[in-house]
């Protein structure tokens, strides 16, 4: 019986691995409905290298207002945890200032009140994302049209990539973020996936937004008209234009990581 076991425990591991073979290089790879959706959203987004372009001069002009954050933590469904939580916070899109922003940036001859502003920041989508590179399983990857995008299900919550993102972009769900949930959501918007706790999440450029043809909700949500969204490879998309006409600045571009979201100073 000892043999018989022996031999047939041999043959069955020789089995699995001739099977497994192939699938565990799949396991690390993104899965082709994954890229399959991906791939659909970019066909109907018609976009090449997507950007944002942040005017603070026109920011400024509604310093308390903050409908673009709300708008878009309510469309993805980012847990509030109250103010006593920060430890816990999960946030897609918020306020810095301007000297954590940009802390390489000579501020000498910076206008006070650009200084004295809170920088709204969020994920910069970088050409070069670290990461992408530092991740085990590829749960965060880099779509051909520039987008960094989180499949929440790959995801195995080992932080590799918060460490790696040079921004502090990435949120890490320690707990249930679901009872957290705001409910009163716009019924026009296309329903957000749920995350669950041990999984990271950030901003996604609001792809689910642009499949359908329209503008990420932030951008909507301004009043003040200071977010433009577009095609950096369109000469005449709006973003190329006013960065033609304005000065703008990146967040830490000596990293080498080429953020796509520009700063209009």
């Amino acid at each position: 019986m000892a043999v018989n076991r022996r031999r047939f425990l041999k043959v069955a591991g020789l089995t699995a691995l001739g099977v497994a073979g192939k699938p565990c290089v799949d396991l690390i790879a993104p899965g082709e409905a994954l890229m399959a959706s991906s791939a659909k959203h970019e066909a109907k987004a018609g976009g090449k290298r997507w950007a944002m372009v942040i005017n603070l001069k026109a920011c400024n002009e509604h310093k308390d207002c903050t409908k673009c954050m709300d708008a878009c933590h309510q469309s993805h469904y980012v847990p509030d945890f109250g103010p006593d939580n920060k430890k816990d916070e999960v946030k897609w899109i918020w306020q810095e200032p301007f000297h954590h922003a940009f802390p390489n940036q000579d501020h000498r001859f910076v206008k006070d009140e650009i200084k004295a502003m809170p920088m709204l920041v969020l994920c910069n989508h970088c050409d070069n994302p670290p990461c992408v590179r530092v991740c085990p399983t590829q749960a965060t990857f880099r779509r051909e049209d520039g987008i960094v995008m989180m499949d929440y299900h790959r995801c195995i919550g080992c932080r590799y990539c918060v460490a790696a993102c040079p921004y502090g972009s990435r949120s890490f769900n320690w707990r249930d973020p679901r009872p957290h949930i705001k409910k009163d959501l716009d019924p026009e918007l296309p329903t957000f996936p749920t995350r669950s706790r041990g999984v990271v999440e950030k901003c996604n450029f609001c792809t689910e937004q642009l499949a359908r043809g329209k503008m990420p909700v932030c951008v909507e949500a301004c009043e003040a008209k200071a977010l433009t969204f577009g095609d950096l490879e369109d000469a005449e998309s709006d973003v190329r234009k006013l960065l033609a006409e304005n000065y703008s600045i990146r967040r830490k571009p000596e990293l080498g990581t080429n953020p796509e979201v520009y700063y209009i100073v």
